[in-house]
């Protein structure tokens, strides 16, 4: 049991570069690329995924049982309530439970009765919706905001080409990564393991986002210099 469980842990690199491929298909949008390429694009990635799921239990199946597994569970949680579909199902519940303005700080039964799990990590969003609320997210979304709108207008300000691309790249990383977390708790998206940035406990993601926002403040400063 324990090996069949180990072989059924989720691995998160097949569905993280199918939601790359389609962020990466909108920022082509974003930055003007013909329609007709978006187009040649589109029905090729719509191609390549109507032959992914044909492929499922033949000699020639394209993708791990372990990942069919996780799109079904993304498409019906309640298939599987206590098994692949508990981390969403509680999620929901304890999102749903929160209201308008939550149970209170360390008020939550989901998350402080431990019925949910990652709630430090990955599912901190979900605590924070629990105990704090509706209002309690929209300001963390608001802060998240001003981050996004502050690289934006650092890019469009500075004179140097490097720079643009740089605090572009940076911002684009922090946007998915915080845009994903919590499309992913929400149910919009197959659960992966991806923290929330500035929230969830862990050093390496903090270190690398504080990494980033360095450069991006350097860019900024020296927006009127070349390098």
């Amino acid at each position: 049991m324990a090996e069949e469980e180990k072989e059924e842990e989720p691995k998160k690199g097949g569905l993280m570069k199918i939601i790359m491929m389609a962020l990466g298909a909108i920022a082509l949008i974003g930055v003007g690329v013909g329609t007709g390429y978006f187009l040649f694009g589109g029905l090729s990635f719509f191609t390549l995924l109507f032959i992914l799921f044909q492929s499922r239990g033949t000699d020639w199946q394209l993708l791990k049982d372990y990942h069919f597994r996780r799109i079904d569970t993304f498409l019906d949680p309640s298939a599987d309530p206590l098994g692949a579909g508990y981390h969403i199902t509680q999620s929901k519940i304890a999102l749903g439970s929160g209201g308008l303005f939550g149970r209170g700080y360390m008020q939550g039964s989901q998350s402080q009765l431990n019925f949910l799990p990652e709630k430090h990590t990955d599912f901190i969003f979900t605590t924070l919706a629990e105990e704090f609320g509706f209002f309690g997210t929209i300001g963390l979304l608001i802060i998240y905001s001003l981050i996004v709108a502050f690289c934006i207008f650092s890019a469009l300000a500075t004179t140097d080409k490097y720079s643009r691309l740089l605090i572009t790249g940076l911002c684009m990383t922090f946007f998915t990564y915080f845009s994903i977390n919590i499309a992913m708790v929400m149910g919009l998206l197959p659960v992966v393991g991806i923290p929330l940035p500035l929230v969830s406990y862990g050093g390496s993601s903090m270190i690398v986002i504080m990494l980033s926002f360095g450069l991006i403040q350097s860019a900024h400063v020296h927006k009127n210099i070349g390098f």
